[in-house]
């Protein structure tokens, strides 16, 4: 089945000049833009119009994994960055701002632009600078963004990573429910300017060795208090990334079959699908219907990753339980 983001990309260079010519009417505003696991409203059935994405750039020190210290990079000082919503058509001018706090340069690339590195060399920033630039979401699709600022395996391993939706003309189809999940790989070891403080080490990351493998940054970030939830009946959509900075992410729901994947952010709709492949710099968009509760895990399933490394989660589904689908006997 081809994919929704399909109607209004075919990939030929008249659908590209469509996507161009559309007209973004209206004074820009300020688009809202959310920290994980939270997205924005979906987009519904709207014309183009103008845009103002505004992050910032800090380096922060919070906590990784069982009370441990690490000085995260960050894009609006969340890993993975704040989620940005917009449809074929828009016109946006992305505002960058380097805290004045910042050792280093940094910038951005979004994978949904067309143009020279992302966006990249427009904004890079030195500490307390800004810069900005403008572009036509030209592609519908979900897309990963990242710091490229050399080295650029080590401020991606630092966190700075987030995801863009750029969707089609009407909208996507509603669901109940929509999450925002990124995967990433951290490299530590403690600093030699601060004690109890960990932070990027490259030779782990050059042997590709992490220490840790997380959803949104932090272990534990979607589990106990913080387990995304959905009740009985309800339909899910995860928005889902991989900041890498190397590994391939094998995404499962343990107890949930995808009724729709993604694949790639939207290049084509898969049905039935138990584990999705997601590259380091890749995404994917999984769907399914809630059909009895429980606690359902969520992991990369390279499962040394998930249960040694971080990388695991929970989706808490409540409501009354459906022994058509699912019954459980008592032990004899």
């Amino acid at each position: 089945m081809a994919s929704i983001f399909g109607a209004c990309k075919s990939g030929t260079e008249s659908s590209n000049a469509s996507a161009v010519d559309m007209v973004a009417e209206g004074e820009p505003q300020v688009a809202e833009v959310t920290g994980a696991p939270k997205v924005p409203a979906p987009v519904g059935d709207r014309g183009p119009k103008k845009w103002i994405v505004n992050l910032e750039t800090t380096e922060i020190e919070g906590v990784i994994a069982d009370s441990i210290n690490y000085t995260f990079w960050t894009f609006n000082n969340t890993v993975p960055g704040s989620f940005i919503r917009v449809r074929v058509g828009d016109e946006v001018t992305l505002n960058l701002k380097n805290a004045a706090n910042s050792v280093l340069p940094h910038n951005i690339d979004l994978h949904a632009v067309t143009g020279p590195g992302g966006g990249a060399e427009a904004t890079t920033a030195a500490p307390g600078k800004e810069a900005s630039f403008t572009f036509k979401a030209i592609n519908p699709g979900l897309y990963v963004y990242h710091c490229a600022a050399p080295p650029v395996p080590m401020h991606i391993g630092n966190g700075m990573y987030g995801l863009i939706l750029v969707e089609p003309a009407g909208g996507l189809p509603k669901v109940d429910r929509e999450y925002y999940i990124m995967q990433g790989d951290f490299y530590t070891k403690a600093s030699a300017a601060k004690k109890g403080l960990y932070e990027f080490d490259n030779d782990k990351a050059v042997a590709e060795n992490p220490d840790y493998v997380l959803f949104n940054g932090k272990k534990g970030a979607l589990l106990g208090p913080n387990m995304i939830e959905a009740k009985v009946g309800e339909t899910v959509r995860l928005f889902v990334g991989n900041g890498g900075p190397n590994l391939t992410s094998s995404f499962h729901v343990i107890g949930e079959i995808f009724d729709n994947v993604y694949l790639e952010g939207g290049s084509k709709i898969s049905h039935n699908i138990q584990t999705t492949m997601i590259p380091a710099g890749g995404s994917a968009i999984v769907e399914f219907k809630c059909e009895v509760p429980g606690e359902f895990v969520i992991v990369d399933h390279s499962l040394s990753r998930a249960f040694n490394k971080g990388a695991i989660g929970k989706l808490k589904v409540t409501g009354e339980p459906n022994h058509k689908v699912f019954k459980k006997h008592e032990k004899k």
